[in-house]
C-alpha cells in the first residue's frame, strides 16, 4: 500500500478530530500552546493506539463493540454537546470547554473520534498491511488536525461571545455525533 493511499486513509480518520478540536477552540480562546499540544497529543495517540488495538485485536474487539461502537461516539459527544449547549443556554458558569479540559472529558473526546480508527486497524489487519507504520501515520495526521483545529478554533471564536460560541460547538459535537452514527447505521442497511 502507497504513502498516498495512507494518507488519505489518515485524513479520513482524522476529519472527526479535526471538528472537535474546532469545536474545542471556539469555546476556548484563550487556549495555551501547551494545552494545544496535549490535545493533539490525545487525539493522535488515540488514533494510533486504536488503529494498533484494531490490528492486534481485530477479531475479538469486532465481536465485543462492532455492533455498537457508533451508539458509543454518538453518545460521548451528543452527552458532551448536549452540556455545552445547556451551559451556553442557561449561562452558567464552569462551562464545558471555557475552563481547562479535564483528563475524562479530553479521553471521551479522543475516544469518541477514535472508534474508526480501531476498524481501519481490524480490516488493514485482514489485508496483511503493515501496522506499525500505518498507525504512526495515521497518529500524526490526527495530531496536526487537532493542531489546525484548535488554532482554527481559537481564531473564528474570537469573533463569537463565549456563549454562542460554547452553543455552537455543542452543536458541532451532535452533529459529528449523528453524522458517525447514520454512516454506521447506513452501512448495517445496505
Amino acid at each position: 500500500m502507497d504513502i498516498a493511499y495512507i494518507l488519505l486513509v489518515a485524513c479520513a480518520l482524522s476529519m472527526d478530530c479535526f471538528a472537535v478540536s474546532l469545536s474545542v477552540g471556539l469555546c476556548r480562546k484563550e487556549t495555551s500552546q501547551l494545552e494545544i499540544l496535549k490535545i493533539g497529543l490525545f487525539f493522535g495517540l488515540f488514533q494510533a493506539g486504536m488503529t494498533l488495538a484494531g490490528a492486534f485485536c481485530g477479531k475479538f474487539l469486532a465481536e465485543a463493540i462492532g455492533a455498537f461502537d457508533h451508539w458509543i461516539a454518538f453518545g460521548l459527544l451528543a452527552f458532551i454537546g448536549a452540556k455545552m449547549i445547556r451551559e451556553a443556554v442557561s449561562g452558567e458558569e464552569g462551562q464545558t470547554f471555557t475552563q481547562k479540559l479535564s483528563l475524562y472529558t479530553l479521553a471521551a473526546l479522543a475516544v469518541a473520534t477514535s472508534l474508526d480508527a480501531l476498524a481501519v486497524g481490524i480490516s488493514f489487519a485482514l489485508i496483511g498491511h503493515e501496522i506499525p507504520w500505518t498507525s504512526t501515520v495515521i497518529g500524526i495526521v490526527a495530531f496536526l488536525s487537532a493542531e489546525i483545529g484548535v488554532n482554527s478554533g481559537k481564531y473564528i471564536g474570537k469573533k463569537f461571545s463565549p456563549r454562542i460560541a460554547e452553543a455552537i460547538g455543542g452543536g458541532v459535537l451532535i452533529f459529528i455525533g449523528a453524522k458517525i452514527l447514520l454512516e454506521h447505521l447506513k452501512a448495517e442497511c445496505f
